[in-house]
């Protein structure tokens, strides 16, 4: 007995190794190393850098609302890949039909911005299996579109924003990040989210995203989603009208999580300290985190 307890010790034990993600190939696959971020989630980032999209007459940066991204974990004996990809309308089935063809799962297609020339949609994808594979997959069906997938420039000098941020970490509570010409928040949720059982850490794209640019005079534009229970959404959506921000989209990303997530996209556009108070008003009526 104790021969065969040894034995299949042994085998779930080199099955677990075997099974473990080669993240080296995956970042080989996709043409580009990913950042690595909380419950070792693995994050793939393609900016559409190749549009030129305005709104309000306003050059819209990736950073703020055109970045298309893959977020993958180990689980174990296989991975799983959650993702976001901004498309022109003319690349949505193309690229739908390549994801098809690799095992790939579409959860949601949407718009998140009103008015904007050219129109984008975002795809959202999911898909279990061999991580290469599934990276493999994934690379040739942004392959149908113009998404540059080559390997990304060299990070340049530091960004010097023209707004202050320490007053905007102050007025939404929070610590932001430049990207990309932009200062970006992240607020995850209280409560665990799960999907099939299994917890989703708000890495694979669970918490409520905040991004501002700057245009200048005080002056900003913000978009990103508001990620809700079905309970908050109209308080959310009333707050926001009262603070004179947009909301431009109502919709699901995933299939089948626990609570049930709703995700709203929002565009101001305005005096920067005014924005800040606007969504920090929003956010206090949502169960967050606290810091």
């Amino acid at each position: 007995m104790k021969l065969h307890l040894a034995a299949a010790l042994a085998l779930f034990l080199s099955t677990s190794a075997t099974a473990a993600t080669n993240w080296a190939s995956v970042d080989q696959a996709l043409g580009r190393p990913g950042a690595v971020q909380a419950g070792d989630v693995h994050r793939y980032s393609f900016p559409r850098s190749d549009l030129a999209v305005t709104l309000d007459g306003i050059r819209i940066k990736p950073a703020l609302a055109l970045g298309s991204w893959l977020a993958f974990r180990d689980m174990g004996r296989s991975a799983e890949v959650m993702g976001d990809l901004v498309l022109t309308q003319d690349e949505v089935n193309p690229v739908l039909s390549r994801l098809l063809e690799g095992g790939l799962t579409i959860t949601a297609l949407h718009n998140h911005l009103l008015r904007s020339t050219p129109d984008t949609m975002y795809m959202h994808v999911h898909g279990s299996g061999d991580a290469v594979k599934l990276a493999t997959a994934l690379r040739q069906a942004l392959g149908a579109s113009k998404t540059p997938t080559g390997a990304p420039a060299p990070a340049g000098p530091p960004e010097t924003l023209a707004f202050d941020t320490k007053a905007l970490d102050a007025a939404l509570g929070a610590q932001g990040k430049v990207v990309g010409g932009t200062y970006q928040f992240s607020f995850p949720r209280a409560e665990a989210i799960t999907e099939d059982g299994m917890p989703v850490p708000a890495s694979l794209g669970l918490a409520t995203a905040i991004n501002l640019q700057p245009t200048g005079n005080g002056r900003a534009v913000a978009a990103g989603d508001f990620v809700m229970i079905g309970s908050e959404v109209p308080a959310v959506i009333a707050e926001l009208r009262r603070q004179g921000i947009e909301i431009t989209a109502l919709h699901n990303h995933l299939i089948g999580e626990q609570p049930r997530l709703f995700f709203m996209h929002f565009w101001g556009n305005g005096e920067t300290a005014a924005l800040a108070q606007g969504l920090r008003a929003a956010l206090g009526k949502m169960n967050l985190a606290r810091r």
